[in-house]
């Protein structure tokens, strides 16, 4: 039995001096493989997978700013673009009539849901925008 006054044993240090090695090595590793090739900023996001499904949302996000329902990423303010908009569109409804009967359930909803918004939305705006080569009714 051990008495209080008795010095215990110091513990025995064990110093892995190979990981000294392990670690310039892969820093040595590394300084040789080049930086990646992206010019893109730090701060970009990924780009999404290719799908069916982003294709849609892409024209359907390009409808909605022609729409004028968020600004342009390059200017202030919300501006309206009925042609580009029925473009869009038109383009959407040219991929539901070509890929009838090809889409899973889920995409298929997706474009219908989205054509019928964007029409909606087209006549709205339709409505509120006076026709080009007119001046606006004065108050």
């Amino acid at each position: 039995m051990d008495t209080p006054d008795a010095p215990s044993p110091q513990p025995k240090i064990i110093v892995d001096e190979d990981w000294k090695s392990r670690v310039e090595a892969e820093r040595e590793a590394g300084a040789k493989q080049p930086p990646p090739a992206s010019s893109a900023p730090a701060d970009e996001l990924p780009m999404p997978d290719a799908s069916f499904s982003v294709l849609v949302t892409t024209l359907a996000t390009q409808a909605m700013l022609a729409l004028g329902q968020a600004p342009m990423p390059d200017q202030q303010q919300e501006t309206v673009n009925l042609p580009f908009a029925k473009h869009c569109i038109d383009t959407l409804a040219i991929l539901a009539d070509k890929t009838k009967g090809n889409l899973t359930s889920a995409e298929d909803h997706l474009l219908s849901r989205f054509l019928y918004e964007l029409r909606l939305l087209f006549v709205g705006v339709q409505k509120q925008v006076p026709p080009r080569g007119t001046s606006s009714p004065e108050a």
